[in-house]
Formats: C-alpha cells, structure tokens, sequence
C-alpha cells in the first residue's frame, strides 16, 4: 500500500488495515542537510564542546541568580547605590565561576560519555554510569582520594537518576 506524492516523492504507507478512513503517514528520508547534522554532531569533538558552552551557559544564568540573591552583611549601612554596586560585583563574580564549573563539567560529563559509547558501541545506562563517575572524580579530585571517590560515587547515582526521570535509555 505505498504510493508517492507527487510534491514529496517520499513514500506513503497507510496506517490502519481496516479500510475505514485511517490516517496516512508520510515516511520521509532525511534530507543530505540533516544526515550530514547528525554526522557532525556523532563527532565527540563536537558534543564535547557544544555541552562546554551550553554548561557555560547555564554557569553565567546560576551565578547571576545566586549573586543576586547574596546580601551584603553590612546592607543597612550601604546606600542604595553601593548595594546595586556589590550586587553587580558579586554576580559578575559568580557569574564566571559557575560558568567556568558547569563548562568543565558538561565537557568532562559529555565527552566521557560519548567515548564510552563509542567503545562500547552500545547506548545505554552504563555509559552514564561511567561518564558520571569519572565527572564526579575529576571534579573533586583536589580534595583527596576519598572526595573523589565520594564524588565518582554520588556523580553517577546522581546521573543515573537524572537517566531515569529522562527516560532516554531503554
């Protein structure tokens, strides 16, 4: 039951066997554009540096909010033009911590994963495992063997968590 559309040129199946006015679908090829997208992007490389900069992003948002949510101790002192000062000061601060954690993170996160996959050469929830063990780790390394290991331990179950609200992996 396929035809071809005359605009399209792609496939028609028909949905429904019971001949009653079912629906008709239309099944299409991606087009050169999207294939070559989905190439690109299959590029650890690449995931690796967009989840950087969207990490990034997501840093420079936190830290406004929590540096706008930070109170001086000596406010009641301060003038009104001080306070709007060490509020911009503070969130311009944070701003630039965060982003440059949430960067390394999501880069670290991203690219280990994407690593695993491709060694795998399956997609599924140990990726996540692995990728978040070895963020958490990493990320806090510099405490010592023990944070890292608490770190690589609460990274994954968290990510884990995170897979499971999501839904991505079957």
């Amino acid at each position: 039951m396929a035809s071809t559309t005359p605009a399209e040129g792609a496939p028609a199946v028909a949905m429904g066997g019971d001949g009653g006015g079912g629906g008709v679908a239309q099944l299409r090829l991606p087009s050169a554009d999207e294939i070559r997208a989905q190439d690109i992007f299959n590029n650890c490389a690449v995931r690796t540096a967009v989840s950087g900069v969207m990490g990034g992003g997501m840093g420079v948002f936190m830290g406004m909010l929590f540096g706008a949510l930070d109170t001086p101790l000596h406010a009641e002192t301060m003038t009104a033009r001080q306070q709007f000062v060490h509020a911009a000061r503070t969130m311009g601060s944070r701003s630039m911590h965060m982003a440059k954690t949430f960067a390394i993170m999501g880069a670290i996160f991203s690219g280990t994963e994407c690593l695993v996959e491709k060694a795998r050469a399956k997609h599924d929830t140990v990726n996540t495992v692995a990728a978040g063990c070895v963020t958490g780790g990493s990320m806090s390394a510099r405490a010592g063997p023990q944070a890292a290991c608490l770190g690589c331990a609460g990274f994954a179950a968290f990510s884990v968590l995170i897979e499971k609200i999501f839904d991505r992996h079957e």
